[in-house]
Parts: structure tokens; C-alpha cells; sequence
């Protein structure tokens, strides 16, 4: 399969010899048996027409989704013109996905959610493994506050209700937290932002949550059947 990953951020400058870019962390997440094009789309490169690739993922980002930024209605644009290809979007991805097809994003009150954050499954999904709780890395402020149209949310928790959408209208999922973050590379974004976005009281609550086992080979393998049931 051809996955484009539509890379709409980059960890940290000094994060990213030891971890990579984003792009990268998704190739490493869905393994070797895919061929994949990175789109830099912060640069404003998008696929010229949807068809280029089978599938597509849309990866975090700093940004929100409400930033004046010259590059972010071209890519709600590309996405209304996805119709064929599955879409996966996680955090940002996520979040542009839900204001793409009408939802609404906001910058949550309740503050970040960082660290090592379960979901309930609500609602089963045939690509799923029929195991009621998900826990994987997080970092976010941003929270899709209003479901689409055509949108469910299937799992969730009380923090982040609208933690992971199925779009019943077109082939389509996505979730709020990040199964292509190591504990390793977390645990290194938090600490890089240890003082600025987070107190240490955060920063040391949520280091000490990636100790914790973590469903990302889990996640991966849900995303995998959804692109194989899809395509």
C-alpha cells in the first residue's frame, strides 16, 4: 500500500536527530511493508490529486487548527476532496479532520492532557481487538469540542470525550492521542517543555505515566486493519 503521511509538524530541532520527524515515527509505527510519501505540508505541498496515494495519514502538530496559517485551509481543502482513500488523523490530524468535515476545535479549558492517557472503548469497531480500554501517549491542549456530521466518537474518557471519531460518511478515523510517540521521544518532549507549557508538577506527573505499559502496537494494528479493510 501507498500511504501518504501529510506531515503538518516537526518534534523539536534538537529532538529530531535522535528521534526523527514525524513522517518518520508513522514509517516506524506501520512498519516496512508500505511505501510512503512524505508530504511538507506546513511548506505547502500537498498531493495534487488524492489518487497519488492509496491512503493517507495526517500527523500532529504544535499548531492549531484556528492559527492564521498560510497553509492550513489549502489542507482542509485537500481533505474534503479525499472521498476514495482512507484517512487516519492523529492529534492535529485529528483535530483539522473534525473542523474539515464540521466540527468544532477548540483550546480546552481544562489545560493540557500530557503523558500516558487511557481511552474506554465505547463502541467496538470491526478493526479494533475487542478490548475495552486504550492507553497511549498524549499531548494536547486543543480538543474537538463538536462531533461532525457523520462522525461518532467510540472511545474516550472524561478528559478528552471525543478521543477517537469513525466517520460513517467516508472512510475515515482518527484519534486524539499519538501511538507514534516512543516513551523515549514523550518523555523528551515534555522535559523540552518543562517550565514554558508545563509546570514540573505536570511535567514530573506525566514522565512518571510512560512507565506505565502503553497500547501503541495495539493502536498500530488497529490503524493497520482499518487501511486493509478500506482498501
Amino acid at each position: 500500500m501507498k500511504i501518504g503521511l501529510l506531515e503538518t509538524g516537526e518534534p523539536p530541532e534538537h529532538l529530531q536527530p535522535e528521534f526523527g520527524r514525524y513522517g518518520a515515527m508513522f514509517q516506524d509505527l506501520l512498519g516496512p511493508d508500505h511505501a510512503y510519501v512524505v508530504y511538507d505540508v506546513q511548506a505547502g505541498v500537498l498531493p495534487a490529486d488524492p489518487a497519488e496515494c492509496d491512503a493517507y495519514v495526517v500527523t500532529g502538530s504544535a499548531a492549531g487548527v484556528y492559527d492564521n496559517l498560510s497553509w492550513i485551509q489549502p489542507l482542509k481543502a485537500f481533505l474534503l476532496d479525499v472521498r476514495d482513500q482512507p484517512l487516519v488523523g492523529v492529534c492535529f490530524g485529528h483535530q483539522v479532520m473534525a473542523e474539515a468535515f464540521g466540527g468544532k476545535v477548540v483550546k480546552s479549558d481544562k489545560g493540557w492532557g500530557v503523558g500516558l492517557h487511557a481511552y474506554d472503548v465505547a463502541e467496538s469497531q470491526p478493526w479494533m481487538d475487542g478490548v475495552a480500554k486504550v492507553a497511549v501517549p498524549a499531548s494536547h491542549q486543543d480538543q474537538v469540542v463538536e462531533i461532525p456530521p457523520g462522525a461518532r466518537a467510540v472511545a474516550g474518557s472524561a478528559f478528552t470525550p471525543a478521543g477517537v471519531l469513525v466517520y460513517d460518511d467516508r472512510p475515515a478515523i482518527s484519534m486524539q492521542f499519538h501511538p507514534e510517540f516512543e516513551p523515549a521521544y514523550a518523555r523528551a518532549l515534555i522535559e523540552a517543555r518543562r517550565g514554558s507549557r508545563f509546570t514540573d508538577a505536570q511535567a514530573d506527573a506525566a514522565i512518571a505515566s510512560l512507565d506505565r505499559a502503553n497500547d501503541r502496537v495495539r493502536v498500530a494494528g488497529w490503524i493497520e486493519a482499518f487501511l486493509a479493510q478500506k482498501t
